[in-house]
């Protein structure tokens, strides 16, 4: 799609706010960027996450718009990554279930759902169930200690971290103007004024409390590891009744393992609990890491609405809000940025109907992006 010229506040340089910032600069916007912190986005929950892209695993959790999104979302992260200029990690090797054979009428209840989801979703792939002799193939490392599994193709997952970073270099190539340490909120802008953004996008997550009130905070906690002695190939999820967990392997045997899921705003250091089980889920599923060296334990909180769905509203003219994305903030953002270019080029989107993303917008459409005028 093509806007004419204009220029851009963001506030929130997260990942839904880098994403927007890039994509307008390419476009020849003019773009400014404030964030509450560092380039190193610190207080965003993008950087706490394991980044996994997998719609149908997260079906069992989720409605089947935000698993359409993230099935639109994976050809997307294909075209955005390559379009940077510095690498990212992206992987799309499917995802593998195991369990226990405890668990094992646990893993029957959530096949059968993974099942009636997918042919709600048809476009996704049908999983396959793996016997022990096809687990073995698929991820030798675990036939050990597994007999069963199901495995999920197509699904993926990126680095985040070097995802933010690349984002930022690019920020930095197209010229868009960074404001660290300067939070603002969308009440310090007079949009569409002379001396003023043509338009402000707020996508500050949690920090957008104030002024989205149904925003609510959901913990998570979450271990990144160093274990040279684990090969495992791709995201790997285990099926437990009480803490089911994924391990996510980055580049250069750094595993991500997450993540606890705790109705609470709390941002402080993670619980013995939580970490207790998440290591010792990790080490029940691969021997491996016990000798594997804890890098860091991180806390951070989803931003989140009633409905643990992702939303985008209007609140005023010129000012749009992208928010909620809630645990599926990296597979569903690629869907979340084109349906937000589409309301600046259309003041509507069609493809929010394809999501059954909630929309508020103004009673009349909003204006398309009209040309530049000087930020202040």
């Amino acid at each position: 799609m093509s806007l004419s010229p204009s220029s851009f506040a963001i506030l929130g340089a997260g990942l839904m706010g880098r994403l927007l910032a890039v994509e307008l600069a390419r476009q020849g916007h003019r773009v400014e960027i404030y964030d509450a912190g560092s380039p190193q986005a610190e207080q965003s929950a993008a950087t706490v996450a394991a980044a996994m892209l997998a719609p149908l695993a997260e079906s069992a959790i989720t409605e089947p718009g935000v698993v359409r999104m993230g099935h639109y979302a994976l050809p997307r992260w294909q075209q955005l990554i390559a379009s940077l200029t510095e690498p990212v990690f992206f992987q799309q090797a499917g995802t593998l279930i195991v369990w226990h054979r405890q668990d094992a009428a646990e893993a029957q209840r959530f096949t059968r759902v993974l099942e009636a989801n997918q042919q709600t979703t048809p476009e996704l792939p049908p999983l396959q169930k793996l016997d022990s002799a096809a687990l073995a193939q698929a991820e030798p490392t675990l036939a050990e200690r597994f007999n069963h599994g199901l495995y999920l193709p197509g699904e993926g997952q990126l680095d985040n971290r070097q995802l933010l970073a690349s984002l930022l270099a690019e920020m930095t190539r197209l010229g868009v103007q960074m404001h660290w340490n300067a939070p603002r909120t969308p009440e310090a802008f007079a949009p569409g004024t002379p001396g003023q953004p043509d338009w402000v996008l707020d996508c500050r997550g949690l920090g957008a409390r104030q002024d989205w009130k149904d925003l609510r905070g959901v913990r998570g906690e979450v271990v990144r590891l160093y274990a040279p002695d684990v090969t495992l190939q791709r995201p790997t999820r285990l099926v437990h009744p009480r803490y089911p967990i994924y391990l996510a392997p980055k580049q250069d045997h750094v595993f991500v393992i997450g993540a606890t899921e705790i109705e609470s705003d709390d941002l402080s250091p993670a619980s013995v609990r939580s970490t207790l089980e998440l290591l010792s889920a990790a080490y029940a599923v691969h021997p491996g890491f016990a000798e594997a060296r804890i890098l860091e334990i991180r806390t951070q909180c989803r931003p989140t609405l009633p409905d643990n769905l992702p939303a985008i509203r209007q609140p005023q003219p010129r000012v749009l809000e992208v928010n909620g994305m809630y645990r599926h903030g990296f597979m569903i953002s690629p869907a979340m940025l084109d349906v937000t270019l589409e309301i600046l080029n259309t003041g509507q989107s069609q493809l929010s109907k394809r999501f059954d993303l909630r929309l508020e917008l103004l009673g009349q459409p909003a204006p398309a992006v009209q040309a530049a005028s000087a930020l202040a």
